[in-house]
């Protein structure tokens, strides 16, 4: 059998940097106008939950409502200081559900709520709610507006970006494969070796073992490529993208099929510290790059020797 490849520091090193440049390229044509439709999109829905609220004074009145609705229920999270994601709220409420159903059948649920946003409001953003209980000055009412709408815009684009290179990322990959003679087939859930894709077809996003796979590719020799596509915005979230996601699955997936039947590796674009990539190679994790899938292909067209 051949095996995948494994980079030297050097390699690694230039292989990093060229994407890193590729990453500040992409960022310098990103456009601008995705952040601007996302802050147009919800400055309106912020001026309505502010105005509906009575500058936040009668949040346990209209929260039950306001929860109610996709929109609103995002702005309500990103009223405290810092913003709560859902599932830090449910775990705050030490709830399973913040559903309609579950809020309306709990008048207790609503009022804590209520108490928690209105406790942990963010005091910078909204100066008249702390113990004066006055009415907001016409300018404090407009900086809480535009700072709660940048936040959400901010956080949205981050997500746009993150799921547009992934998409771009895995479609590819995708492109590479069916270059290289390789056909997509249905997928299904791998829990034994039998459910493993026949040499020279593959499956898209489904579940190898314990652990999703974006890729589960049957390599020519009877072995089969476990694949994660990885964008990374910076070297800290590179730790997690990278060491504790996709290092973390190889390890289990040699476990669950053993290392000589699966070969875990990972697409890489975007932005990682070089002892992150050396330390998820050292684990077994196989290292191949956005920007060069050729090298990718070339292995794979490799096991055909094997």
């Amino acid at each position: 059998m051949i095996d995948p490849p494994r980079w030297s520091l050097d390699q690694l090193k230039n292989a990093r940097d060229r994407a890193e440049d590729g990453f500040r390229e992409a960022r310098h044509t990103e456009p601008l106008e995705v952040y601007l439709e996302q802050f147009d999109e919800n400055q309106g829905i912020v001026e309505e939950v502010i105005e509906q609220t009575v500058d936040l004074t009668r949040l346990d009145e209209y929260v039950l409502d306001l929860m109610s609705d996709s929109q609103r229920r995002e702005v309500l999270r990103y009223l405290t200081g810092p913003p709560v994601s859902e599932d830090d709220l449910k775990v705050l409420m030490n709830v399973s559900s913040l559903s309609s159903k579950a809020l309306r059948e709990s008048s207790d649920l609503v009022s804590d709520l209520a108490t928690f946003i209105r406790d942990w409001h963010d005091r910078r953003r909204f100066p008249w709610l702390g113990g004066e209980g006055r009415e907001p000055e016409e300018h404090e009412r407009q900086a809480a507006v535009l700072a709660t709408t940048a936040l959400i815009a901010m956080r949205r684009t981050e997500t746009w970006r993150r799921n547009a290179s992934r998409r771009a990322q895995e479609r590819r990959v995708r492109q590479r494969l069916k270059r290289a003679g390789y056909r997509s087939v249905k997928a299904k859930i791998v829990a034994t070796h039998a459910d493993l894709p026949d040499a020279g077809k593959f499956y898209r996003e489904t579940k190898l073992g314990t652990r999703k796979a974006d890729f589960v590719i049957g390599l020519w020799d009877r072995r089969v490529l476990a694949l994660e596509c990885k964008v990374s915005n910076s070297a800290l979230n590179s730790v997690k993208r990278l060491n504790n996601d996709a290092a973390v699955k190889a390890e289990v997936w040699r476990d669950e099929f053993g290392s000589a039947s699966v070969v875990p590796a990972a697409v890489l674009s975007g932005v990682y510290k070089l002892e992150h990539l050396n330390d998820a190679q050292t684990r077994g994790l196989t290292i191949f790059w956005s920007h060069d899938l050729q090298a990718m292909t070339r292995w794979i067209n490799a096991t055909k020797q094997g």
